[in-house]
This record gives structure tokens, sequence and C-alpha cells, in this order.
């Protein structure tokens, strides 16, 4: 990486307002004098131990022990390298970034990824210009906007809603002159490139044209893409014009099923009673957004990935499923309901009783922010919105009918992870489909044990039982799966999907690092051992990352060293409650407050965890 001058940081730290920074990810207060708090962003918790102070430009949250400036912030949210941060910082707040002398980055040493993002910027800065434009093309779509749409042009200002000119617009002759390299042009997905020919502007063609452009962001609010609505203006010779929605193809910044629509902003605002709100379409979400609902989220198309699903439980579990009430989007919905069990979500659906047709876009044009409140008041939890999909009147059906349904029914509930919740959910189905209750137990018994039939049938890739944990004598499991990830880098990835980041102790340097190191793998955002400077924030983890680095690993199997090493930190994190639980158990009386029925559950639970054989996932 290019080697920015010392000076240059220092000065970037003072022009920049640590509070402005932090203040796009988290909602901040006063907390005393010139300090300010909020919510932590990396850590799921109820009362703000977020601490910023803008005077020292440092920030500490007191509940997971995160620490640091306006550089470390911006690294850990939006996984940037150190260098990246501080372009990316220079780049939003106009700030010239000055390199040693040979060390700037040349054109042909930028990334692709890097280019692809700075194309999409200006791109939607030039259709956003085109949109506001006093030309046909901008007269026409600013007017679409507002009168067949009935959007505010303030939403067109803050979202940078486009405009595609019928014909070759300019953008591929604005590119070419800020020479993006011919591969960037080739695969940023804004043309088409016609083959054979000399490459430049008499190749590009625009793949949009005549269409409303809508900016893709990421959840760092980064654009990498475009949907493109059709109008009046789309051409007769578009390849896609009967198709109302186009997206970007996808590229190397753009995969659909990796991102949400809007989720850079509702992030933000989710919290404790305020859900994510999944609406099918982006102009939906604009409405949301327009009357005040600033949660909601949507899909690229209505095909919801575990992806998704799974970066929207960074930021908060509960989720509002509010899909058109037509055919299409209630299948919709239907697919979506096992990944969000299995994604372990709460799920419920909007409704407005007694309407059997609901628009979201529509009924919040007409009726405003204030009949969300009905929409969560009608509101079908999970199983209930289940069964009238599968059996809508059970009284008077058939018993064939209610096995069917019933069947149809279970094989969504055995996506669910936690045995809790499956059991509360057989329940309530048997109470909605009007079925015996230990009937409908014993038919999901027998569905569950055919699957882990099934399961066991197909080749072992690890033992059936926990591999006994190794006795390191003065090593903490942190710090042995730590060294193994510094020798043997190939089993970082794998371990970030298997070690959720509460079984770590992170009141030790190791612990600390471990957390930050598998982050990084997670994110795809690793840089290797030789270039861990910028992941180093203290002498003390500076320190402990050498003495390992020197060390050798004392073992001949990388991946049954790691599964022992995480069996360590689930026995550790796992059995001081089933001892609770135990002890508990043990001593319930006439006079106890215990509920011996949660604390069976609970205990139910745990020992199945600990039974689960740890397989350390493939790379890819």
């Amino acid at each position: 990486m290019p080697a920015i001058k010392p000076t240059c940081v220092r000065d970037l730290k003072l022009r920049v307002n640590l509070a402005d920074v932090i203040g796009r990810v988290v909602t901040l207060r006063k907390a005393g004098g010139s300090r300010l708090k909020g919510l932590c962003p990396f850590h799921n918790e109820k009362t703000p131990s977020f601490h910023v102070d803008p005077d020292k430009g440092f920030y500490k949250c007191f509940g997971c022990g995160k620490a640091g400036d306006v550089i470390t912030f911006v690294r850990e949210t939006e996984q940037l390298g150190f260098t990246e941060a501080i372009e990316a910082l220079g780049q939003r707040y106009g700030i010239v970034i000055e390199y040693e002398e040979g060390a700037g980055p040349s054109r042909e040493e930028r990334s692709l990824r890097q280019e692809i993002f700075e194309i999409h910027e200006l791109a939607t800065e030039h259709y956003h210009q085109a949109f506001k434009a006093a030309t046909p093309v901008g007269t026409f779509l600013r007017e679409y906007w507002t009168t067949k749409r009935k959007f505010a042009p303030e939403i067109a200002d803050e979202f940078k809603i486009g405009a595609a000119a019928p014909g070759d617009d300019g953008l591929a002759a604005l590119l070419l002159k800020r020479k993006f390299s011919e591969e960037a042009l080739r695969q940023c997905g804004l043309f088409f490139v016609r083959d054979g020919a000399i490459f430049g502007l008499g190749s590009l063609r625009p793949r949009f044209r005549g269409r409303l452009m809508i900016p893709i962001r990421d959840h760092q609010g980064r654009v990498v893409a475009f949907t493109a609505r059709q109008t009046d203006l789309t051409p007769e010779d578009d390849p896609a014009r009967e198709a109302k929605y186009v997206n970007s193809p996808e590229t190397p910044v753009f995969t659909k099923g990796n991102l949400l629509f809007n989720l850079d902003r509702a992030r933000t605002a989710v919290g404790e009673g305020r859900p994510f709100v999944l609406v099918e379409g982006q102009l939906d979400a604009l409405r949301c957004w327009s009357v005040g609902l600033k949660t909601a989220i949507a899909p690229q198309g209505t095909s919801i990935t575990e992806t998704q699903l799974m970066l929207l439980r960074r930021y908060h579990l509960q989720v509002e499923c509010f899909f058109d009430s037509d055919a299409a989007g209630q299948k919709a919905a239907f697919r979506f309901l096992p990944m969000a069990l299995k994604a372990g979500l709460e799920v419920r659906f909007l409704r407005l009783a007694g309407q059997e047709k609901v628009d979201p876009d529509l009924l919040f044009l007409e009726r405003g922010l204030p009949v969300y409140a009905e929409l969560q008041r009608d509101a079908m939890s999970a199983m209930t919105f289940a069964c009238r999909s599968v059996l809508p009147q059970p009284t008077g059906a058939s018993s064939e009918q209610k096995s069917r349904a019933a069947q149809a029914v279970l094989e969504l509930i055995a996506a669910a992870e936690s045995e809790v919740a499956r059991t509360e959910f057989v329940a309530e189905t048997a109470r909605l489909l009007q079925l015996a209750p230990a009937a409908l137990q014993r038919d999901f018994q027998t569905l569950t044990t055919r699957q882990q039939r099934q399961n066991a049938a197909r080749p072992a890739t690890a033992p059936t039982a926990p591999p006994a944990p190794r006795v390191t004598s003065g090593v903490t499991p942190e710090q042995e799966l730590l060294m193994l990830c510094l020798h043997f880098e190939g089993v970082g990835k794998p371990l970030s999907r298997l070690v959720p980041h509460e079984w770590i102790d992170r009141n030790h340097p190791a612990g600390v690092l471990l957390n930050r190191f598998l982050g990084e793998f997670e994110h795809d955002a690793w840089p290797g051992r030789e270039h861990l400077d910028p992941l180093l924030e203290t002498p003390e983890e500076k320190a402990l990352v050498a003495s390992l680095l020197f060390d050798t690993p004392g073992c001949d199997d990388p991946a049954k060293a790691v599964s022992e090493g995480v069996s360590q930190l689930r026995n550790r994190a796992l059995e001081p409650r089933l001892r609770q639980i135990e002890l508990a158990l043990a001593n319930i009386g006439a006079d106890s407050n215990s509920d011996p029925i949660s604390l069976l559950k609970e205990r139910s639970e745990i020992q199945r965890q600990l039974r689960q054989p740890l397989r350390l996932p493939a790379t890819a």
C-alpha cells in the first residue's frame, strides 16, 4: 500500500470532526461537558455505553472495550485498511491526501474495486444532475417523479435520484476523460461493450436509457449499482424495453443477494420497538422513508437470501415483512419465512384487517405514517401467517387437508435453530390448525428424526462427538487460536464462521486481537500477517503478535487444533450456565420462583449445543 505522509494523517485528524463521522452510524446524545454517548456499533446493548470525546478525538465503549480515533472507527465500521480509511475520509471531506515521495498510487496500482466505486459515484452525480437539468429529459422525469409517482423533490435530492437520457448522454466520454482503466469500464455494469471494436467511446453503449435511475448503496453507503425504472422515454431498441425495472448486472462490487436497499440508513434507525420493515421494492422503501418510517429496507427483487438475513441480524433481530398482498408478494413472503427462522430472526407480517389487497406504496401515500400503527396492531405472528397461507379456513377442513397443511408448517418449524422456539411454534400451530397438540408434537418428532437420519447417512467430515479439550498450561484458548490464525491463515475465514463473538473473552489482549482478527477474516479484509501494523492498536498487542509469530505451533493438524480450541471456548461459555440450571432444578421447592419447564428447556438446548460436533467450515 502507498505510504501516506504522517503530517497528512495528523492534519486529517485535526480537520475531520469525530462526532460527524460517528454520527453517520450512531445516534449521539449529550453526556456531560463536550462528551457524547450512544449505543455501541460494535456489540448489541440496550443502555448506551459508547462515549465520544470530539475535543480529544477519541471514542471508547465501556461495554465491549472498543476504543480508537476517527481512522480506527472508519476502518472497523467500513472494513477498510489503514490507507483506504484515510483515502475514504479525504474524499468524503475534501482533504487532499499526500503520499511519501514516489509512494502515491498510480492508476495501475489502484484496485479494480476502488475504480468501480469511483465510477459509480461519478455516474450517480451525472444522472442526478441530468434529473435536475432544465432539459426535456430532466423536465419529463421530474414530472414523472412528482406527479406520477407523487414523491417530493427533496427525496430525489436526498437519495440522488437520476435520469438516463434515451440516447448517449456523455457518461462514457466523461469516464474516459477521467482515464479509468479499460477493465473497470468493462466491468462496472454501466455499458454494453461492443466486441471486436477498438476500445474507446465508440465501443461503449449505455446500458440504461430513458429510465429513472435509483442508486443502490451497500450497508456502508457506497453506490454499488443502480435500479432503472422504465418510462415513456425508454427507447424501443432497449434490449430490456418491456422490463419495468432493470438492475445493474453483478460486478466485482455488486452481488444482488448480498445487500438490501436502504440498509445503510435503516441500520442506524432500528432499535428496541423499531424493527426493520422489509418491503418488496426500492420505491416502496422510499415511500416509507418519505412519510417518516426510517427502518424500511428492500431486496433486489423478491428473492431473499440467507446472506441478506444474516446481514440484518448484525444490526437488529426483529423484522416486519410487508410485501404486496398479491400472489407473487405472498409467495415471496412464504419463501422468506424459513430462512428468517433459520437466521434466528423474530418475524411478524404486517397487514390491515379486513383488506385483502394492500400495496405498501399506495397505502403510505394515501394515509401516511399513522397507518403503520394499524398495521402493527393487526400484524400476524410467523406461525399465524404460515398456517393461514397453507390452510386459510381450518374450520370444516378435512383431516387430509389439515395433515398436509401441518406437514408444510412443520417443515418450516424444523428450520428454526432454537429448540425452545420449535416447541412454542408447534404448540401455536396446533391451536391455529385446530389439531391435538400431543399428536402434532409426535409428528414433529417423527419429521426431525427422519431428517437426522438423512443427515447421518451423509459422509461424515468430523467426529460425532466433540473433541476433548486440550490442556495447555498457562495458554488461553484465545491465544492458541490466535497463533493458529497467524501461522495457518487459511483457517481464519472458516473459524470466523464457527465462533460466536460472545464466546471470546475480551478481557485480555489475546481475546481482543482474536475478536478483531476474526472480524477481518469474516469481511474478507484480512491483510496478511506481513501487514498487520494497521490492525494493532497498543504496544501490548504488537508485542503479543510478535511473540506468537516468533514461536512455532506444536501441532501437525491445524484443523484439529482449531476444533479443540473452539471446544474449550464453547465449554467455558456454556457449562457454567448448565451447572446453575442443575443447581436450580435440584433446589426447586414449593416457595421457589423458578419455572422448572423453562429451566428444562434451556438445559436441553445447552446440552444439544454441547453435543453438537464442531466442524471447521471448508474454505472458499
